[in-house]
C-alpha cells in the first residue's frame, strides 16, 4: 500500500473498508456542486474504490488516488490525487476534494502540497496544473498556497449537468518549486 505522511495526515491508498467515509461526502450535494461527478449512489462509490484500486496494479504507476486520512485517528477526510497528463511533455493535474466537516483546516492545503512534491519527484513531471470553477473562492486558495499560479480562464471548459462552465487554470512548473524533496 502506497503511503505519504505529512505533519498531520496520511494519505494512502484507499481501501473498500472506506466506502461508508467516503459515501458521506461523495453523496453530499454541496460538495459536488464544482465538479463534473456526483452526487454519486452507494453503486458509483464503490465503483470509485474499485478503480482506484485497480490504479494500485500498475506496475510503474501513473496516478495516485489517495484517501487523505487523519494521522491521530485513520478517519477519511477526503481524497487527493495527482495523475500523469502526457508524459512526453511531463505534465501532470492534480484534484482534491475535503468533507465539509473537515474543511477550513488546511488539510486540502496539506494533501495537495504533498502530492505536488510526489508530482516532480516521482512523476517526473515539469507541469502541475489544476482547475476549478472561477466561484469555488475556496479551492483557488488551496491552489494558491501550495505554490501553483493563476494562469486564466478557460471559457466554456467542462459540461457539468448539461451547463458548460468555465475554469481557472493554475500550475506549478518544476524550475519555480522550491524543495530538498525532489530535484
Amino acid at each position: 500500500m502506497f503511503t505519504l505522511t505529512t505533519e498531520r495526515l496520511v494519505l494512502r491508498d484507499f481501501i473498500f473498508g472506506d466506502e461508508d467515509d467516503v459515501h458521506q461526502y461523495a453523496s453530499d450535494p454541496a460538495v459536488c456542486r464544482y465538479v463534473d461527478w456526483g452526487p454519486n449512489t452507494p453503486a458509483v462509490t464503490r465503483a470509485f474504490l474499485a478503480d482506484a484500486a485497480l490504479e494500485t496494479a500498475g506496475v510503474e504507476r501513473r496516478s495516485f488516488t489517495l484517501a487523505i486520512t487523519s494521522k491521530v485517528d485513520g478517519v477519511v477526510i477526503g481524497s487527493v490525487a495527482v495523475w500523469e497528463v502526457s508524459a512526453a511533455h511531463r505534465r501532470a493535474e492534480l484534484g482534491f476534494v475535503v468533507n465539509p466537516r473537515f474543511q477550513g483546516q488546511g488539510y486540502a492545503s496539506e494533501a495537495g502540497s504533498a502530492v505536488l512534491e510526489l508530482a516532480f519527484a516521482r512523476l517526473g513531471a515539469q507541469r502541475v496544473q489544476a482547475t476549478c470553477r472561477p466561484e469555488n473562492s475556496a479551492s483557488a486558495s488551496v491552489l494558491t498556497k501550495i505554490g501553483m499560479v493563476e494562469e486564466g480562464l478557460m471559457r466554456a471548459h467542462m459540461v457539468i449537468r448539461g451547463a458548460a462552465v468555465d475554469s481557472l487554470l493554475f500550475a506549478a512548473v518544476r524550475a519555480e518549486i522550491t524543495s530538498s524533496d525532489f530535484a
